[in-house]
């Protein structure tokens, strides 16, 4: 008599029930995806804004607007007037977004203070942002500076 091999229905149950333990422990390693890539978008958005100010501060020195404390539409970037303070970027919608030039369907930009806060579309905007870039004007002694807020992406 010729014995049929193969699995048993006991051995087919452990293997769905290993891959079954084994999907539960990596899934969650691959479910906050977009929450690490808003996050990564985030800190490159910090450094545009970073770099955006330090060509605008170059434009202004050749224009001889560095010693300003403000100056409204000091420099034309594509077309656009750029409030200065100090050569930098103001905090403003006509500051340091006419600058970066993000699109408004992927970033919500709202001076807040004495600050402009960038924030992904569909987040929570202005001051109480949890997720964005922050960027703060220049001042007589010193840059703007540019932080990132990245607890609630």
């Amino acid at each position: 008599m010729k014995r049929s091999a193969g699995f048993t229905l006991i051995e087919l149950i452990i293997v769905i029930v290993i891959l079954g333990i084994l999907a539960v422990t990596a899934a969650p390693k691959f479910l906050n995806l977009q929450g690490d890539a808003r996050t990564s978008t985030v800190n490159a958005m910090k450094g545009a804004v970073q770099s955006a100010a330090a060509m605008a501060y170059s434009k202004a020195i050749i224009a001889g607007k560095d010693k300003a404390s403000s100056a409204t539409a000091g420099i034309t970037v594509n077309g656009n007037g750029v409030d200065l303070v100090y050569g930098y970027p103001a905090a403003t919608a006509s500051g340091i977004a006419n600058v970066i030039e993000a699109s408004a369907a992927e970033w919500t930009g709202v001076a807040t203070g004495s600050s402009y806060i960038l924030t992904p579309a569909g987040m929570t905007s202005g001051a109480s942002a949890t997720c964005g870039v922050t960027y703060s004007p220049a001042t007589s002694t010193a840059a703007p500076t540019t932080t990132t807020v990245t607890t609630g992406c």
